[in-house]
């Protein structure tokens, strides 16, 4: 249970008042009202996440006034790090939905990264509101600071290897079964393109495999971009674009997260998790521009361009998820630059086959405050993926369109009647704000689940 979440409110809790913009003259005109003239002197306005400490006798804080936005949660998010600590509870009756969405919000609020310092303060706690759903505030501030946690490692404590020992971890927790392939039995097993990748790396590639559920339910496919580094390979990044590449890895630990998320609630599918692991450097074995690599698939694939790597192993791990014909299948990836420039680090990029699926994970993304943005799978530009000598390059010559051909380029591992979604995330705040630190973020974590619960529900019993 989260250390910030507490049982029961002591009976010196200080109440903390949520009010939206439009209430808080209603409830400054209410009788009896301590501290009203301190909260107009103060000039609160009640703006989402404003606050107003309203002060009490003996120097002692007596009410916290929150004001309460359209995003429930982020209002909230900002009160355990900046209020005194001690304890704090809600005094207005919240239904299911606000009370979680508070609670989620508080709990989000306290995330710190601290492996290698000691932790900046403690953060003030909250009394569980009374109608909140405890189960899913844990499973979902559990998944995010996994998601988070895994991104923020740098690479030399999180290659490859340790990758492959968080997904242990969370196949140990939830009773689930898992398979590695490493090295050269990635060649055995007929991954070539995550081989190709991987090899110049003294962390040898490998190719994480976990399976829960019945094997009735249907069958959902998750798939994660695994590139624990990516110097750019022989197509070498300049310093300034490998400075933050420890969160290529962003997709498979989102996806990592939201397979947690599946077996925690007892979804009713068969879940796959697929995570290609690799780290992209450059050594005497390195694939080389213009070297042709035959896929899984049994497509060949000329190398424009060995930093366009995240395509490659996402396609030899999609096209061993298309052999099964999933019900659904998702993939995550920090894939492009060109999703950053078209929609900036807070939006990621929704790409599909499918538009019910598409709809379904807009309306999530919209619903939890977790939002995406769909760019069109346009058909036309795969003639920028031509090549002269192969059956398809992973990088055109052109500079358009950048995040539309390398979509297009995974929808050739796809069969076209899978519903597929893909997203290309950045997997970063670059900015802190409330609830969501500068560093790395499970984008669209809770978009997905929210999808995959509502479609699926939970097993009987659950």
């Amino acid at each position: 249970m989260l250390s910030c979440l507490v049982a029961e409110a002591p009976h010196n809790a200080v109440p903390i008042t949520p009010l939206r913009k439009a209430a808080l003259p209603r409830w400054l005109a209410g009788p009896g009202k301590a501290g009203r003239a301190w909260v107009e002197s103060t000039g609160f306005k009640a703006e989402p996440g404003e606050v107003s400490l309203v002060p009490g006798g003996q120097g002692r804080l007596a009410r916290v006034l929150v004001g309460i936005g359209e995003e429930d949660l982020w209002s909230y998010a900002g009160l355990p790090g900046s209020l005194p600590e001690g304890v704090y509870r809600l005094d207005a009756p919240l239904a299911r939905i606000a009370a979680t969405q508070a609670a989620l919000g508080w709990a989000l609020g306290t995330y710190s990264f601290n492996r290698y310092r000691q932790p900046p303060r403690g953060f003030a706690a909250l009394a569980w509101p009374k109608m909140a759903d405890q189960g899913a505030v844990v499973r979902t501030a559990d998944a995010v600071f996994l998601a988070r946690d895994l991104i923020n490692t740098p690479a030399s404590d999180m290659g490859p290897a340790e990758l492959a020992e968080a997904a242990r971890r969370v196949a140990r927790k939830h009773g689930a079964e898992i398979e590695v392939i490493e090295g050269e039995a990635l060649l055995a097993r007929n991954y070539p393109l995550i081989y190709a990748v991987g090899k110049a790396s003294p962390r040898a590639p490998r190719l994480i495999d976990l399976r829960w559920g019945d094997r009735k339910s249907p069958k959902v496919t998750l798939v994660g971009k695994g590139v624990c580094f990516d110097s750019g390979g022989l197509d070498l990044k300049p310093a300034s674009g490998m400075l933050m590449m420890k969160k290529d890895m962003g997709g498979a630990a989102t996806m990592l997260a939201l397979a947690g998320m599946v077996m925690d609630a007892g979804l009713a599918v068969r879940l796959r998790l697929l995570i290609p692991a690799v780290e992209n450097s450059v050594d005497g074995n390195a694939m080389r521009p213009l070297d042709v690599v035959k896929s899984r698939k049994g497509l060949t694939v000329e190398i424009g361009n060995t930093d366009a790597e995240g395509r490659l192993i996402l396609a030899d791990a999609l096209a061993e998820a298309e052999s099964e014909h999933p019900a659904m299948l998702i993939d995550c990836a920090t894939l492009t630059g060109a999703a950053r420039v078209a929609l900036g680090p807070e939006l990621p990029a929704l790409f599909s086959n499918d538009d019910a699926l598409a709809g379904e994970i807009l309306h999530q993304g919209e619903a939890l405050a977790d939002p995406l943005w769909r760019l069109p799978l346009w058909k036309p530009y795969r003639r920028m993926l031509d090549s002269k000598v192969a059956d398809i390059n992973n990088s055109p010559d052109s500079s358009f369109a950048g995040s539309i051909t390398a979509a297009l380029f995974l929808a050739e591992f796809v069969g076209p009647r899978t519903p597929w979604a893909h997203i290309d995330t950045y997997a970063w705040n670059f900015k802190s704000r409330a609830g969501r630190p500068e560093g790395g973020e499970g984008l669209a974590l809770r978009a997905l689940y929210g999808t995959l619960a509502a479609r699926f529900g939970t097993r009987r019993g659950n």
